[in-house]
C-alpha cells in the first residue's frame, strides 16, 4: 500500500499540471504526455476491460517532480534497476497512449520507451522472466526503471514485497489491437527460448525456417531416448516430467462447448472429452498440455478473461498420464 500511495501522490501532482493548475516553477514549455491516475478517464463499460487499442506514441520531453524525461526509440535498451507495481488505484483508468489499464493483465509503465511496445522483464532475485506490454508512463518515484501491473508482480514473485531488482530488455513495437492473443504468443516464445530479436516474428506466425525446425524437433537428445536399448532411462524421464492443464469446466450443451473451443483456440491446445452423465453426455474442456507452470498461469489468466471463473490449474505427471 505504501508504494501505491507514493505513486498516487506523484500522479496526482501530474494531473494538476495537466489540468492547468500549475503555478510558479511548475510551468514549462514542453508538451506533457497524459498519465494514468485519478484525473484520467475511467472505463465505465461492463464486462472485461478492452485490451489493446490506443495509439502508437513516442512523445515529447516532459517534466515530473523536477525531473526531465525524453521518450525516444531505444532499440538496444537493456537496463537493470528497481521495479515497483501498481493496481487498484489505477484499475480501469486510461493509460498514456489511450488504452485502458487492467491490473490483471501483463502490462507495464516506462518513462521513455515507445508505446505500446514489448519488453522482457526478469526478476534478478529469483530468475523469473515474462514479456510485458508497455502502454503507460512511469514510474516517477526515486530512480525506478519500471512499474508493472499487479498480475506481473504476482507472476514474477514480488507482489508482497512491493519492489524487486529487475532487468528490462526492450524487444520492439507491439500491435495495437491484438486483443491479448499476441502477448500470450510472445510469452510462449519466451518459454521456447526464442531469441528476443526473432520473438515478434515468431509470435506473429512468420517464423524463420530455423525456428520451424527447432519447434518440430525441440530436443534431439530426448528423441534419442526412444531407441529400444535405454528403456529404463526413458521411464525415469517419465517420472519427473510434468504437464499442466487448465481445467475449464464440464458442459452439457454441445453448442456451448463449440463456442468455448473457438474462444480459447488462441490460448493453447484444446482437449474435449465426452463423459456419460446421469442426464446424458457431458463434455469436459481443458486447455493443454502446457509444459511450464508460468506459461500455464498466463493461460489461466486468459481463460478467466473469457468469463470462465471456475477454471483452475491442474498438473499431471507424464507417467500418470500414460496410465490413464
Amino acid at each position: 500500500m505504501r508504494k501505491i500511495v507514493e505513486v498516487t501522490c506523484v500522479l496526482l501532482s501530474v494531473s494538476f499540471i495537466l489540468s492547468g493548475c500549475s503555478s510558479g516553477d511548475q510551468k514549462h514549455t514542453a508538451k506533457l504526455d497524459p498519465f494514468a491516475g485519478v484525473g484520467s478517464p475511467y472505463y465505465k463499460g461492463r464486462g472485461k476491460i478492452p485490451f489493446g487499442g490506443g495509439k502508437y506514441q513516442v512523445g515529447n520531453p516532459y517534466q515530473v517532480a523536477g525531473r526531465w524525461f525524453t521518450p525516444r526509440e531505444q532499440p538496444g535498451y537493456d537496463k537493470t534497476g528497481l521495479s515497483s507495481w501498481y493496481g487498484e488505484a489505477f484499475h480501469r483508468r486510461m493509460t498514456s497512449n489511450g488504452e485502458w489499464f487492467d491490473m490483471e493483465t501483463l502490462t507495464a509503465a516506462h518513462a521513455t520507451l515507445p508505446l505500446p511496445s514489448y519488453a522482457k522483464v526478469t526478476n534478478l532475485e529469483n530468475g523469473k522472466s515474462i514479456i510485458v506490454r508497455i502502454n503507460d508512463r512511469g514510474p516517477f518515484v526515486d530512480t525506478r526503471v519500471l512499474d508493472v501491473s499487479k498480475k506481473v508482480a504476482e507472476l514474477l514473485g514480488y507482489k508482497q514485497q512491493g519492489t524487486a531488482k529487475v532487468r528490462v530488455q526492450y524487444i520492439g513495437p507491439a500491435p495495437l489491437n491484438d486483443k491479448g492473443n499476441h502477448l500470450v504468443a510472445m510469452n510462449r516464445e519466451l518459454r521456447r527460448g526464442t531469441p528476443l530479436r526473432q520473438m515478434i516474428a515468431a509470435a506473429s506466425g512468420t517464423r524463420s525456417p530455423d525456428l520451424e525446425v527447432a519447434e518440430v524437433e525441440p530436443n534431439p537428445v530426448q528423441r534419442a531416448k526412444f531407441t529400444p536399448e535405454p528403456t529404463q532411462q526413458f521411464e525415469e524421464v517419465q517420472q519427473v516430467s510434468v504437464n499442466y492443464f487448465i481445467q475449464v469446466g464440464s458442459f452439457s450443451d454441445p453448442d456451448n462447448v463449440a463456442r468455448i473451443r473457438e474462444q480459447l483456440s488462441e490460448v493453447g491446445p484444446i482437449q474435449i472429452v465426452e463423459l456419460q452423465g446421469s442426464n446424458g453426455p457431458i463434455y469436459r474442456v481443458r486447455v493443454g498440455p502446457l509444459h511450464d507452470v508460468d506459461e500455464a498461469q498466463i493461460a489461466l489468466n486468459e481463460v478467466y478473461g473469457f468469463g470462465l471463473p471456475d477454471a483452475h490449474l491442474i498438473e499431471t505427471h507424464l507417467e500418470q498420464a500414460s496410465l490413464q
